[in-house]
């Protein structure tokens, strides 16, 4: 039942133009676009590839679980797709367990179609024990982005209203989360937007964990604490009554 119901979840995500752009070529093409421009330069001791590719591996789980998970949850909800399902066989556990899959399998995907892109366009090194460390990480964090999705959406019971925020969302997790120009460059209300912005935190946590640099500092426990925060108050949310969780 499970792998009939994720085969139509999958299916159905590549059917949705909006979902595929988004996730799947949005942040790959940037990533492209700004590796002409950057290529060449460092940052902290890193190369480009050093430093981009696990910003835009965490960008299009990102854009994966809060489009096609989070917000596809207020969809179904909207256009009544959820009841007319659970009114056949299906489960609600059979679909939230299909939709955890789906976006596990598509956030893996991206995480090896950046990394191949910057293997091949921007020599990035590959270095196995480092990446299955980051890919362990990646997981946790793909945990954290669903649940807190899940708590955010539980708020819309329309589609249309979901996505603005949708939109609106993506475009200030670029300019606040590290992913597009360095926050630090930018004026003091945009850093102080990012230190309040959970995207920024799971972004440096993950480069760090990526290129081997991992250290236990107060930058790195104030990450730690704040997404902790975010998936504690996240399930405090999911759990009250009467809220949507699928």
């Amino acid at each position: 039942m499970i792998a009939t119901q994720l085969k139509y979840d999958l299916l159905m995500f590549f059917r949705e133009i909006f979902y595929v752009v988004f996730s799947l070529l949005v942040p790959p093409a940037t990533y492209i676009f700004l590796g002409q421009l950057f290529k060449e330069s460092t940052y902290s001791g890193l190369s480009y590839a050093d430093m981009a590719t696990p910003s835009f591996v965490l960008l299009i789980a990102f854009t994966v679980i809060f489009f096609a998970f989070g917000f596809d949850q207020v969809a179904s909800r909207s256009e009544g797709v959820e009841k007319r399902i659970l009114l056949s066989p299906v489960s609600s556990k059979t679909l939230l367990i299909s939709s955890v899959l789906k976006s596990i399998i598509i956030t893996s995907f991206g995480f090896l179609f950046i990394h191949a892109i910057g293997f091949f366009l921007y020599d990035l090194s590959l270095k196995p024990v480092q990446l299955a460390v980051a890919y362990t990480l990646f997981l946790l964090l793909n945990a954290v982005m669903m649940t807190a999705a899940s708590a955010v959406y539980s708020f819309f019971k329309n589609m249309k209203s979901a996505l603005v925020f949708s939109i609106i969302c993506f475009q200030v997790v670029m300019i606040t989360g590290d992913f597009s120009f360095p926050v630090n460059m930018m004026p003091d209300f945009v850093q102080a937007a990012a230190r309040a912005n959970p995207m920024y935190h799971m972004n440096h946590l993950f480069i760090d964990v990526w290129n081997g640099q991992l250290a236990w500092n107060s930058s790195t426990w104030t990450a730690v604490s704040f997404l902790s925060f975010v998936f504690v108050g996240s399930c405090i949310i999911l759990s009250l009554p009467g809220r949507k969780k699928v």
